[in-house]
């Protein structure tokens, strides 16, 4: 069923294309007033619009320049009873799917709103496949070697092309929409819609509306039949991101829909089916939930049919050299120029932070760097401060940590001088001439500093 408004300032007109119409089954809107049509364009958005050329307030070219400015997505079919070639050649010139001469025959309007449909449909889909190869998510785009992420492969691997329910768990910013967008990309619902939702980003209701669709006058600011989201993904994936934060009503319709595959619109007193694979996340543990009672404990097992759990950045800081030349060739290809490299002492600051915002906050740092850094060589200055300062607050309490305790401080200063002597001997292949010249002290002082080293031995 499609939405079709029908422009005509000749009621009779009017009222044989809407019955051509409804007996298709679609959803018609009729108007006299071309000016009233074009004002509800917006809340109606329709697939076709049937539009007469000839109209006294405005012309049926006037509605196609407004339905090919603002509503690129909707076919324009145009009708008139002074058909010329002139007047067909300057429609299709302006973006008219079609132009049909009255008098006309039944079957031949219905067939030009079908084949519009058809087209529009047809348009829509070439428009979500390039959409989604340009940003095709795949797995290798999760990245990561260590034990913890090879875990976290597996287990996406083995359910990818099942339609079990996933819940995937971890911190903000570890990717857990890019697991589900791979979950999808590898499963046979690939060539569906992929819809992403987050459930803390609306109130109540209009969370309700966007989830399950609404009813003409179901509530104010109903004016016409919406589709939800759970109908938009049907025979794809729909990804409840912040599912945690979902309130017990909605959780309630949310159990239903898993159980019975079917979804009920606001104000509607029947269900249709639907055919989706859900995929929930949370970003905090949901077990203080269940206890509480905010977070229902049969919803819980039938989200979390298969668990994913991601381990957060600082749990795998071995990763950070792979994701940081990830980041690197992505900023690359964003800028369509070469990859920047990056100075070793600014990997290994930028492996000894902790990340509280996780993987996001590594990419969004690279991506500073990349912006603010010379020569194409990003230097630990272009890095953000407080991860500067970090790590070098982390180096200074192990080297403090590994420092002896207990000894005087001349004692100190004599062993960390006997050890700087030492390597500058070995690195002198124990030349005692050279090394006294590169400490820049006399072959005496040196003599006289070795000593004590080599009595200590003796004794020993």
């Amino acid at each position: 069923m499609a939405k079709i408004v029908i422009i005509d300032d000749e009621p009779a007109m009017v009222e044989v294309i809407v019955t051509l119409c409804r007996e298709k089954g679609h959803q018609v809107f009729p108007f006299n007033s071309a000016p009233k049509a074009v004002e509800q364009l917006d809340s109606i958005a329709p697939q076709v619009v049937v539009a007469d050329i000839k109209m006294e307030t405005m012309t049926g070219f006037d509605v196609l320049r407004h339905v090919r400015e603002h509503h690129r997505q909707t076919a324009v079919i145009l009708i008139t009873a002074y058909g010329t070639v002139e007047t067909a050649v300057e429609a299709m010139k302006m973006g008219a799917y079609d132009y049909v001469t009255k008098p006309f025959k039944i079957d031949e309007l219905q067939l030009t709103v079908q084949r519009a449909l058809d087209y529009q449909a047809a348009l829509r889909e070439n428009v979500y496949l390039r959409k989604e190869l340009k940003n095709r998510y795949r797995f290798e785009n999760i990245i990561g070697t260590s034990g913890k992420m090879q875990n976290v492969y597996n287990l996406i691997s083995k359910v990818a092309d099942t339609d079990s329910t996933v819940l995937i768990m971890g911190e903000s910013g570890t990717g857990k929409e890019l697991v589900a967008r791979g979950l999808h990309f590898n499963s046979n619902r690939q060539h569906h819609p992929f819809v992403a939702i987050n459930c803390s980003a609306l109130p109540e209701n209009l969370l309700e509306s966007e989830l399950f669709g609404h009813k003409k006058g179901s509530f104010t600011g109903a004016v016409v039949d919406k589709r939800g989201l759970f109908e938009e993904a049907n025979l794809g994936t729909i990804f409840l991101d912040e599912v945690n934060s979902m309130a017990p009503a909605l959780q309630t319709k949310l159990l239903r829909v898993l159980q019975e595959r079917e979804v009920r619109r606001v104000g509607d007193n029947k269900s249709s089916p639907v055919n989706v694979r859900v995929v929930g996340a949370t970003n905090e543990a949901l077990q203080p939930k269940l206890k509480d009672g905010t977070f229902r404990e049969d919803l819980y097992y039938r989200l979390a049919v298969i668990p994913i759990e991601l381990p957060a950045l600082r749990e795998r800081l071995e990763d950070v050299p792979l994701l940081v030349n990830h980041f690197l060739q992505k900023q690359a290809s964003a800028t369509g120029g070469e990859p920047k490299k990056i100075d070793a002492e600014a990997v290994d600051i930028l492996c000894h932070y902790n990340y509280p915002g996780n993987v996001r906050e590594l990419e969004n740092a690279i991506e500073r760097a990349c912006a603010l850094c010379d020569n194409d060589l990003i230097l630990p200055t272009d890095l953000p401060p407080h991860i500067v300062s970090h790590a070098k607050g982390d180096k200074t309490d192990q080297m403090l940590a590994s420092m002896p305790v207990g000894q005087t401080l001349d004692d100190f200063v004599q062993q960390q001088e006997r050890n700087y002597i030492d390597a500058t001997l070995q690195h002198c292949d124990d030349s005692r001439e050279k090394a006294a010249s590169m400490l820049g002290i006399s072959m005496a002082t040196l003599y006289r500093k070795i000593e004590p080293k080599k009595k200590e031995a003796t004794r020993a």
